[in-house]
């Protein structure tokens, strides 16, 4: 079992960064998806992929993952940086 610890990036649909502030611990998938031959939707065998766990912290996620002896990628998170402006340089 394998899974990776990342921390979400923001929505591209909107410019609020509610949901950037936990770490996420999300297992690969162990199965490929196929489609269901009756409706046609996809499916998989494996439900742990549907499974998405929220920590506060990178260090709770990792502990997480080696107290159950889970085999884990750790995803590096990019901070914002933010150029500093003045206010005369609207008009230059």
């Amino acid at each position: 079992m394998k899974a990776r610890i990342y921390r979400p990036s923001r929505s591209t649909m909107s410019s609020g960064r509610g949901k950037m502030k936990n770490w996420i611990l999300e297992y690969d998938p162990a199965s490929p998806r196929r489609p269901e031959p009756l409706m046609g939707w996809v499916s998989s065998r494996d439900t742990l992929n549907q499974v998405q766990i929220a920590f506060e912290t990178k260090e709770q996620a990792i502990a997480f993952a080696e107290k159950n002896g889970i085999d884990y990628d750790c995803m590096i998170a990019h901070e914002r940086s933010i150029p500093p402006k003045n206010y005369s340089d609207n008009f230059k």
